[in-house]
């Protein structure tokens, strides 16, 4: 600490920061800016992370802004073309842009797939939102406007701030982080009146079954949370549920917090 008196230290400013003693730094901003030599670390270090996630969001926002009403369609990538589920998707998305609504999926093959090319044959708006994985393809053929990102986050939120519902098709993992990343926001009232549709009842029973008979019984969550999804084998009463305009009902305040 310095004593009244002494002289004071040499000091550094840079922006907001000011930098003394041993902590200044050689030369300027513009100098570090504009210096083609030297380490190459800095763009794997956090700020700079911080500008690719804002600039993911920027290119998302701008992409979807003017897209009209859609529904996003969630599924596994492993859905086998000629299956009943991948028929079923492309049945989805057809009957979704006849009810004028542009379709939104992971882009990638399978269930999305379908879902896309349902979609495009009826000659709606075709959406993907990509992730870049080590293990899956790009955007599949079907879709019109495609995104691709490298923050999950990131796709999620887009995922929910342009669609006005999900319909949730087989899927594994990042199906089942997806759907309940949709039941957290609407139970919590971050997101109102949107609408999640399983479908496939014999696929989606088990968790439902746990869901009541576990997490519901033993007071994790409220019966009340299990309106917040509808199960369904129709293609039409998916269509019908999903692109209805009242939602589910309002969300059940957490023991501990108020609403």
């Amino acid at each position: 600490m310095d004593r009244p008196g002494e002289a004071q230290p040499e000091e550094q400013r840079l922006g907001p920061v000011v930098r003394r003693r041993d902590q200044i730094q050689p030369g300027t901003t513009d100098q570090r800016l504009l210096d083609t030599e030297g380490d190459s670390q800095w763009v794997h270090t956090d700020p700079w992370r911080v500008m690719r996630i804002q600039s993911e969001f920027v290119e998302g926002f701008g992409a979807l802004a003017e897209l009209p009403s859609a529904v996003s369609v969630f599924g596994s990538a492993r859905t086998a073309p000629g299956t009943p589920e991948y028929d079923a998707a492309v049945r989805i998305g057809r009957a979704l842009v006849d009810a004028g609504f542009a379709v939104i999926t992971g882009g990638g093959p399978g269930a999305m797939e379908a879902a896309n090319r349902g979609a495009r044959e009826a000659g709606g708006i075709s959406v993907g939102l990509g992730i870049e994985l080590p293990f899956e393809q790009g955007l599949n053929a079907h879709v019109d406007i495609g995104v691709n990102f490298r923050y999950f986050f990131v796709r999620k939120t887009m995922f929910v701030k342009y669609a006005q519902g999900f319909v949730v098709m087989p899927g594994g993992f990042g199906t089942l982080d997806e759907l309940f990343e949709a039941l957290t926001l609407v139970q919590t009232g971050k997101v109102t009146g949107f609408p999640v549709v399983l479908f496939g009842s014999r696929y989606w029973s088990g968790l439902v079954d746990w869901l009541r008979g576990t997490v519901v019984a033993e007071g994790k969550a409220s019966a009340r949370d299990l309106l917040l999804f509808h199960v369904t084998d129709d293609v039409d009463e998916a269509v019908a549920l999903v692109t209805k305009e009242t939602g589910p009902p309002p969300p059940v305040p957490y023991e501990g917090y108020e609403a």
